[in-house]
């Protein structure tokens, strides 16, 4: 009955969970390449949440398949070496260790990786009180949207210095590196081997603030000027903005059109010039574009502010699907692509 139990409590993921952690990893790095970050996330934690599963269990999972495969690998046995080299050869090693710092349990090699698994509220008010140098390359560290969440609960007064710090960050040495573990050990009682690193720079600032808030970007910008103008308009260059979608090739905006909220869409192009507008409409059928056009009108006029947001929120589904390899981008600073 307890094995019964286990079975009926198995979600869909974990069952799948089981059938890739029974593949070889080239055949589950296969399956990996063909997933999305997300799915790709919540399947690894699923692989992490299923290695103590009982045989019987496995046995009703895979039923025949199993005789065929389950002679290839073992469930818990080396799982996070066996998880580690499935993610890199899927997703190559940039992306895989993005996606591992997420799923990684709290015996990470790197005390920081633990700020994955923490909420933006969580991680502002445990470096609230660090050196602004510290907190820059702790939110360097932080995917670009939970930077600028954590960013938006720190002081207002410490923000525009934080991104300022970023933007100047470059190639960290050890003893700076060695700096920020003590902090993070003091935090979480770990150890870590310490190395160089590229972290923080005018992207990783441009991409935090891609995802503040109008009002928020507005207020650090204008405090960074005063100090360093050229450093502003540094940052607002690497910056991907609406206006971009138009260096865009029409399938990747077909793609993101497909993929936006229609309300979000309307108040965006409320704020656009015609070159763009019609650009866009092009990548619609005839009838989804009349179909905007008309509640455009409808709309009447609307606040800046709001139109602004709406732009921020398909620029936000865009980066992340450009991250995913869904869709290429054409950005600002040279011939990046975002």
């Amino acid at each position: 009955m307890a094995e019964e139990s286990i079975f009926e409590g198995l979600s869909g993921t974990q069952k799948s969970a089981i059938l890739m952690m029974l593949l070889g990893e080239d055949e589950a790095s296969e399956i990996l390449k063909n997933l999305s970050p997300k799915e790709v996330q919540h399947l690894g934690t699923a692989m992490y949440s299923v290695q103590g599963i009982d045989q019987n269990t496995v046995n009703r999972v895979l039923d025949e398949f199993l005789a065929i495969i389950k002679e290839q690998t073992s469930l818990g046995l080396g799982a996070g070496n066996y998880i580690r080299n499935v993610m890199t050869k899927a997703l190559g090693e940039d992306r895989a260790q993005s996606v591992l710092g997420r799923i990684t349990p709290s015996s990470s090699e790197r005390p920081i990786e633990i700020l994955d698994w923490m909420d933006a509220r969580a991680i502002s008010e445990l470096i609230v009180d660090e050196h602004p140098q510290i907190i820059a390359l702790i939110i360097s560290y932080l995917d670009s949207a939970m930077g600028a969440d954590v960013l938006n609960m720190l002081p207002e007064e410490l923000q525009p210095l934080i991104v300022e710090r970023i933007a100047n960050l470059e190639n960290v040495q050890p003893d700076a590196i060695r700096e920020l573990e003590t902090v993070m050990e003091k935090k979480f009682q770990a150890n870590t081997t310490l190395r160089a690193s590229q972290v923080g720079g005018i992207k990783a600032a441009a991409a935090i603030m891609n995802f503040t808030s109008g009002d928020v970007e507005q207020a650090i910008f204008k405090a960074v000027a005063k100090k360093d103008r050229n450093l502003m308009q540094a940052i607002q260059e690497a910056m991907f903005v609406f206006d971009n979608l138009i260096m865009s090739d029409n399938k990747s905006l077909q793609t993101l059109m497909r993929s936006v909220d229609t309300e979000d869409l309307v108040l965006a192009l409320k704020g656009t010039d015609d070159v763009l507008s019609d650009k866009i409409f092009s990548c619609m059928s005839s009838r989804a574009a009349a179909n905007i056009q008309d509640e455009m009108e409808a709309l009447g006029p609307v606040r800046l502010t709001e139109v602004q947001e709406a732009q921020k929120r398909i620029i936000n589904v865009a980066r992340r699907m450009s991250d995913e390899g869904t869709i290429v981008l054409a950005g600002r600073g040279g011939d990046d692509y975002v």
